[in-house]
């Protein structure tokens, strides 16, 4: 695992010049469903034919990366007709648009005399005949995928506007049967396209739940190796594990709950933890100061207040709450103040995650035995918005830029529900199954890895 991270913070990050536009340069329009994705040509990088090259690996991981968003197309290398082989030529532009690439990406890799791999990319407009951007980054060999997915990240933006999604991890619950039958769930992470898949605890106890830091180093998860349901919090970088709460209050905060303690989420300055604690009765939401260790109790109504998630500003908390019957939405200020229900439709209203962009709220609700995955404005104005309804929906994640949406999906199967994870994007377009083996649940997306 450390040996991860250090590889993953060795990019170092050189900027080519783009040209001055007397038109107006190429721009994918994000803010509606796309049945038409605009078509990008992405030749292998060239590279300099030493012992495992990776021109070919490189440009395929960016093709993969785009497509994934929906919001672009790979045009077929069949149909290439110029052969680009020097990085630093301007293409010839016609056989590009007769082929009807509206954008070309072009690379070289070369690898120093150190050892390490100095990756290089060229972004054109073929229509202007204009280069849009331009990077070059330096890494260790073995680093060529993230590279990959900051080059992806870079075209994203450029052509979007808004920031890319491609260089993050997602950490999820990987479920299977044990030696005797019995369920198992244990952490697992990997890439955001499903590569390098690792798992982080074994399969003597359950995970459940995890949840990001926003410097991405630490999570917080559900375990059930005591006993009952207590929340942990995870260092990435140390392997380090440590009990929110624990059994006689040998935990990080000094207290001993009567019940479970349920999944926490950070913070957005990382230094405290929102969590449901079952104190005497019912769960009530607490606030938990990492630094100083206090515990600071934000609600006290008779009924169940759980499933907490901040504003990306801090100021305001989202809960679920069986305070007006059945399960729907709250929000309150940070320190328990002005709690405010937002939502009033029929069915039950769970697991709700404030958007990185701070506009919306993702939702699961339960209605007539049917479920939905829906998100409605933070600020409670509109109405909902569906964006997926099946057989079972639990566990929204949002995507770092707040324009995809991680979801834990059941489906029957011949042995009962079977559980994936999907994606699905704002307008309720491009669903997809992420490319896990076996069963999986409870997605959490990482932020952008710095």
């Amino acid at each position: 695992m450390n040996q991860i991270i250090r590889l993953f913070s060795s990019l170092v990050l050189f900027v080519f010049s783009a040209g001055a536009f007397a038109q107006q340069p190429l721009q994918v329009d994000i803010s509606s469903g796309h049945l038409d994705p605009t078509p990008i040509a992405i030749p292998a990088f060239i590279d300099d034919g030493a012992r495992e090259s990776r021109g070919a690996d490189i440009a395929g991981v960016i093709a993969a990366d785009l497509e994934s968003s929906g919001l672009f197309t790979s045009v077929d290398e069949r149909a290439f007709i110029e052969n680009i082989q020097d990085f630093n030529l301007r293409p010839r532009f016609q056989d590009w648009r007769v082929i009807n690439a509206n954008a070309l990406l072009i690379g070289q890799v070369t690898r120093q005399s150190d050892g390490r791999l100095l990756v290089g990319f060229r972004l054109w407009d073929t229509r202007l005949q204009e280069q849009l951007t331009g990077l070059q980054f330096v890494t260790a060999p073995e680093n060529w995928r993230r590279v990959a997915h900051r080059v992806a990240d870079a075209v994203y933006e450029r052509l979007t506007g808004e920031s890319g999604y491609f260089d993050t991890r997602i950490v999820y619950v990987s479920e299977s049967i044990g030696p005797r039958g019995e369920p198992m769930r244990r952490l697992a992470f990997m890439d955001q396209d499903g590569a390098n898949p690792s798992f982080l605890t074994d399969r003597s106890y359950w995970s459940l739940l995890p949840n990001y830091s926003p410097s991405a180093q630490q999570i917080t998860y559900v375990s059930f190796l005591d006993g009952q349901a207590t929340t942990y919090v995870y260092d990435l970088e140390s392997g380090r594990q440590e009990a929110l709460f624990a059994s006689g209050g040998a935990g990080l905060a000094r207290i001993d709950p009567d019940g479970q303690s349920l999944s926490a989420r950070f913070s957005p300055d990382g230094e405290q933890l929102a969590v449901s604690i079952e104190l005497q009765a019912g769960h009530d939401i607490h606030l938990f100061d990492l630094r100083s260790r206090n515990l600071r109790r934000l609600t006290t109504h008779p009924a169940d207040d759980v499933e907490p998630s901040f504003s990306p500003d801090g100021d305001r908390i989202v809960f679920s709450s069986s305070r007006g019957g059945g399960s729907q939405l709250y929000v309150m200020d940070a320190d328990g103040g002005d709690v405010q229900r937002m939502s009033f439709g029929g069915g039950r209203y769970t697991a709700p995650v404030w958007s990185p962009r701070g506009d919306l709220i993702a939702f699961v609700k339960q209605e007539n035995g049917q479920f939905s995955l829906g998100v409605v404005a933070s600020d409670g104005s509109g109405e909902e918005r569906i964006l997926y309804q099946g057989f079972y929906v639990d566990t929204p994640a949002w995507s770092p830029n707040g324009r995809v949406i991680l979801f834990t999906r059941g489906d029957r199967g011949r042995e009962g529900t079977e559980y994936e994870i999907w994606s699905v994007d704002l307008a309720g377009f491009n669903l997809r199954r992420m490319p896990i083996n076996g069963q999986s649940s409870d997605p959490a997306w990482s932020p952008l890895i710095e």
